[in-house]
């Protein structure tokens, strides 16, 4: 899409149509989780479906651009900061249903805006199983369906049953997850799907189908992958989860940098973590230029000693 300014006849649209739920020149640092990244033209939180699909119409026509964000969990915005709008889902997808039983199981239905977190501790307190394996993954629903969200207990792909989606013309469409192609992080789909726009598709919800189980037995699973990730993660200090995909095969990501002998290396604020070589944490005031630097470095340094191209998994935008 072609990037256009905003100019005062849209601000004044954004102001009339969404008042306090617009900010203009929005530092992005205070909706990621890394706490960086410069400021957002407009960044937009709607109230409702309604003025969602509204605000992307309205952008469509104008050439506008538009990120969609959940929780910024998976995202390093540059200091440069993002031309166009930033919409944030968390206020107008947030609802969870069991929507229908079928013979595979329990269907769920999560709006895109609902924390994986809080899908989690749904399907437990329903005594559903499948969900266990996104405890402690930070995010929503809908970032975790274009990520492919999982662990080594499984991926958003083992559960997903189907996607509904908004198109940036306005219409919206549910697709089947046979239609999808998922990998690894990953999820693509053919521009047929989406009438030819697939980056400006918005997910507004995903279907999951969960299986009845014992309620006590799950839960004694997820305090065990609950405590396991405590144990090999950093907590408490700003990061964006595992910054690079591991390697189809050989050592992972995490294992390659530390035998690089990066681990504990910093540029500015921003340092690859002591407890886990994959995470990148924001040590005090990082910038995002910090953590570019440090991912340069580490793909760079890996290549060199290992002959391993290492792909980021962490999502890089802005201007």
């Amino acid at each position: 899409m072609t990037v256009v300014v905003l100019d005062s006849d849209s601000i004044k649209w954004l102001e009339s149509r969404f008042k306090h739920n617009v900010k203009f020149g929005e530092p992005m640092s205070r909706h990621t989780s890394l706490r960086v990244g410069g400021p957002a033209e407009a960044f937009v939180v709607p109230e409702n479906v309604e003025d969602l699909e509204a605000l992307v119409k309205w952008s469509w026509d104008r050439e506008l651009s538009y990120l969609i964000i959940g929780k910024g969990t998976n995202l390093l915005v540059k200091d440069s900061g993002i031309h166009g709008i930033a919409i944030a889902l968390t206020k107008c997808l947030e609802k969870i249903d069991q929507t229908d039983t079928n013979t595979d199981g329990v269907i769920v239905t999560a709006m895109a805006g609902v924390n994986l977190k809080t899908l989690c501790a749904y399907a437990l307190k329903q005594g559903l199983e499948g969900m266990n394996f996104a405890l402690g993954i930070p995010g929503t629903v809908g970032g975790g369906i274009i990520m492919n969200a999982g662990t080594s207990h499984g991926s958003m792909e083992n559960v997903l049953n189907s996607i509904n989606v908004l198109l940036p013309t306005g219409h919206k469409r549910r697709i089947k997850k046979e239609a999808l192609d998922f990998d690894y992080r990953k999820l693509s789909w053919s521009p047929e799907l989406t009438d030819g726009h697939p980056d400006q598709t918005v997910i507004l919800d995903g279907r999951f189908c969960l299986c009845p189980s014992d309620p006590e037995a799950l839960k004694k699973k997820a305090r065990e992958i609950i405590r396991t990730r405590k144990q090999r993660q950093p907590i408490g200090l700003p990061s964006a989860g595992c910054f690079f995909k591991n390697p189809v095969s050989g050592e992972t990501a995490g294992k390659l940098i530390e035998m690089a002998g990066l681990k504990g290396k910093s540029i500015g604020d921003a340092e690859i973590s002591l407890k886990h070589a994959n995470f990148f944490i924001n040590r005090h005031k990082a910038s995002a230029a910090d953590f570019l630097a440090l991912m340069d470095l580490a793909e760079k340094v890996v290549l060199e000693k290992f002959n391993v191209h290492l792909e980021r998994e962490v999502k890089v935008v802005g201007a």
